[in-house]
């Protein structure tokens, strides 16, 4: 059943990496960068190569990577993306003939339907071959930068590319504008499970405030600290928590102590550990 609903979802990103295709990005003629525009680029050199056949093999070296980093289970979710994803394209091309819309609007839409979709199926393990699974590789070099910062970088290049060799700037320009949408529309994805937010309270009554905290099922990192201007003694509750649970955190506080308490609230982009996400070599 999990291997049937990890496919369902694949599907669902398949369907909706198709509709913004062929509504947004086809119709319009922008450019999307990855394989594919590398292969339009030869192909305008060397006319012998078919674009299709040149982006396949483009991705078999990926794919033999992917295998030895993630094992077969990519090699099998790829190559079910990349096949549906292909047939719903045709299809949808085929039976529904999408008007051109103003650009930049195709420009934003299209963008967050396609990040969406390709998030969607990277959660999954599930590529569409190309700049997607590029990304995920070189994502295991350069673990600082997000995913979609990743795919952005190697979509820019391309799109540059394209528009040096058939000189067309504003279809360029539309592609990049498209690609940025795509990319944060990813990290949103593939990283807003994780977010979080990250309170220091700092009180004179901490001791309250914690019991009050652990009552709501909440931990929280007792720190040492002083007062700069009255150089007493403070203890500081750090407490990672879901966004939703912030406001019962600030009542809490204000319950105990709401005169004399202090509150900071940051965003924390990623917690690890209980209660949170898992750490894993393969993890985006």
């Amino acid at each position: 059943m999990k291997i049937l609903k990890d496919y369902a979802i694949i599907t669902l990103g398949c369907l909706l990496y198709s509709f913004a295709f062929n509504c947004f990005f086809e119709t319009n003629n922008l450019a999307m960068g990855g394989f594919t525009g590398i292969a339009q680029v030869l192909n305008r050199f060397i006319p012998a190569l078919p674009i299709g056949t040149t982006v396949f093999v483009m991705n078999v070296p990926l794919m033999i990577i992917g295998i030895k980093k993630q094992g077969w289970s990519i090699l099998f979710t790829t190559i079910y993306a990349i096949a549906v994803s292909s047939a719903m394209i045709d299809t949808m091309n085929a039976f529904i003939k999408f008007p051109a819309t103003e650009p930049l609007l195709a420009c934003i839409y299209g963008g967050v339907l396609l990040g969406i979709s390709l998030g969607i199926m990277m959660l999954k393990s599930a590529t569409t071959g190309g700049t997607e699974l590029a990304a995920r590789l070189l994502k295991y070099v350069f673990r600082n930068i997000s995913i979609g910062k990743i795919c952005l970088i190697i979509d820019v290049t391309v799109i540059c590319i394209y528009a040096l060799t058939f000189r067309s700037l504003d279809n360029a320009l539309y592609g990049i504008i498209a690609m940025y949408v795509s990319s944060i529309a990813m990290d949103m994805v593939v990283y807003g499970s994780s977010n979080a937010k990250l309170a220091y309270i700092i009180s004179d009554k901490g001791e309250e405030i914690k019991q009050k905290l652990m009552a709501l099922g909440l931990g929280a990192t007792i720190i040492n600290g002083s007062g700069a201007f009255t150089g007493s003694t403070k203890n500081i509750l750090m407490c990672a928590a879901r966004p939703s649970k912030i406001s019962r955190i600030k009542a809490a506080v204000n319950a105990v102590d709401p005169e004399k308490s202090f509150i900071i609230v940051t965003d924390a982009k990623e917690v690890l550990g209980e209660g949170f996400g898992e750490y894993s070599e393969n993890s985006l």
